[in-house]
């Protein structure tokens, strides 16, 4: 079994910085993909952006340029640095992790977190 962890969500201030973090916890040999999507009131969950083992990144347009992702596969650790930060970005942020495989068994499975709520408010 695998845990995610989230940290970084909070209020913030048009045009400020937000990062989010999602650490995995568990039997984990490998992780492909890790990436972020969020869901704002009323609208479906969109994917914000997504990195794999070999660093290929993807990311919505609308936050091209603006937002950033990373990850450090020593600590099964993805992150996303939100600068320049609008109020259409206020969602509810959830990690996912693609393709993990198990640590005992090599199946891989899919996790999401538990979500973390990002506001931009003035």
């Amino acid at each position: 079994q695998v845990q995610l962890t989230e940290s970084g969500g909070g209020l913030v201030q048009p045009e400020g910085s937000l990062r989010l973090s999602c650490a995995a916890s568990g039997s984990i040999f490998s992780i492909y993909a890790m990436g972020w999507y969020r869901q704002a009131p009323g609208k479906e969950r969109e994917l914000v952006a997504t990195i794999t083992s070999g660093g290929s990144t993807t990311y919505a347009d609308s936050v091209k340029g603006r937002f950033t992702i990373s990850r450090d596969n020593a600590k099964n650790t993805v992150y996303l640095q939100m600068n320049s930060l609008k109020p259409e970005d206020t969602a509810v942020y959830y990690c996912n992790e693609r393709d993990v495989r198990d640590r005992t068994t090599l199946r891989t499975f899919n996790y999401w977190g538990q979500g973390t709520q990002v506001t931009v408010s003035s």
